[in-house]
């Protein structure tokens, strides 16, 4: 079973007048790197992959490839065309990365049998691992409890990215032991850890990772009071940091703190309003003391 363990960051893809900004992004993943994060997860909903075109996408991730270990990357691929996402999955895979997040085809709503068929076909073609991606409020469709156990049993498929908002299927998954479960939803990752969780694919993790880390690596090492301490501590942040659609918090509180140089997501998504910017202002001055 592959290694994805630990915390992963859903990386922003920066912008300057429209156009991937190339400069922010290499600063930025330099600065998760010296903080201890696993690995960086390159165009997924975080880093508006929905919003780029398929050369753009790959832009990105070469220039990811370029600053970071090829087994420290994990690229999006996410889509309703499944021979598309068959031909751009080639196309990834001539470059050498840890695995592919692939979420449920949007918007047209397969059957459970659809979901298996698609999922194990993509999964037939991987030559890297695959990474599910179960997250029902995007996708339109929910995975079936003893869906994903049947979908997981696939050899290429070693991991869940676990943002369903299930208590129970997220401990069968853990308990069967067929998956390395990483939890989705930033305010889950303490709970996930406890109950043997891997680690976490978190979006919030851009700012502070170093504290994830170490809330990782703390409960690893039983030290739960500690990893609950900082659990409490980055609260108030990753709250404010989904307060309006993501990325558009995440990418103001990284200008402000000079990571990139211009918030601005893509349209339709806006830049966040002054009323949450000064909210962030806040929480992230209590976060740095």
């Amino acid at each position: 079973m592959s290694a994805f363990q630990g915390i992963w960051v859903a990386l922003v893809t920066p912008f300057r007048n429209g156009e991937i900004d190339f400069a922010s992004l290499d600063r930025l993943t330099a600065r998760l790197l010296e903080d201890g994060v696993a690995g960086l997860v390159v165009c997924g909903t975080t880093g508006e992959a929905a919003a780029l075109s398929q050369a753009e996408q790959l832009a990105v991730l070469d220039a990811v490839l370029q600053r970071v270990p090829a087994q420290r990357v994990i690229m999006g691929l996410a889509g309703n065309q499944l021979n598309a996402l068959l031909d751009l999955q080639r196309e990834i895979q001539r470059r050498p990365l840890a695995g592919l997040l692939v979420p449920a085809p949007y918007y047209i709503r397969p059957s459970q049998a659809g979901l298996e068929h698609f999922f194990s076909t993509l999964a037939d073609a991987a030559e890297v691992p695959l990474v599910l991606y179960d997250i029902p409020y995007r996708t339109g469709v929910r995975i079936e409890r003893e869906t994903l156990r049947r979908i997981v049993r696939h050899p290429n498929i070693q991991a869940i990215k676990d943002c369903a908002g299930d208590a129970e299927t997220t401990m069968a998954l853990i308990a069967d032991g067929q998956v390395q479960v990483l939890a989705g939803e930033d305010t889950q990752i303490f709970n996930t850890l406890c109950l043997g969780g891997a680690g976490a694919i978190s979006a919030s993790a851009h700012i502070r990772a170093d504290l994830y880390v170490a809330m990782q690596q703390r409960v690893a090492q039983g030290d739960l009071q500690g990893a609950r301490q900082l659990h409490y501590r980055l609260l108030p942040w990753i709250q404010a940091a989904f307060a309006e659609a993501n990325p558009s918090a995440i990418k103001a509180a990284l200008a402000m703190q000079g990571l990139i140089d211009d918030d601005a997501p893509r349209a339709p998504l806006l830049p966040c309003t002054a009323e949450t910017r000064q909210r962030m202002q806040e929480v992230l001055a209590h976060l740095a003391c």
